[in-house]
């Protein structure tokens, strides 16, 4: 027969989405500053052509 599992508590359920939310917010940061690196090389060597 099934047995319903234990319900998570608030506390539990929080700290496993701010542990989820860190790593993303973490890893958009790298990426928007890579992007932001290539940008400002894109425009160094467009100007260098001026």
């Amino acid at each position: 027969m099934a047995v319903p599992k234990k319900r998570t508590s608030k506390t539990k359920k929080n700290i496993r989405k701010n542990a989820w939310k860190r790593k993303i917010l973490n890893k958009v940061n790298k990426a928007f500053t890579l992007a932001k690196m290539i940008y400002k090389e894109e425009e160094k060597q467009k100007n260098d052509f001026d």
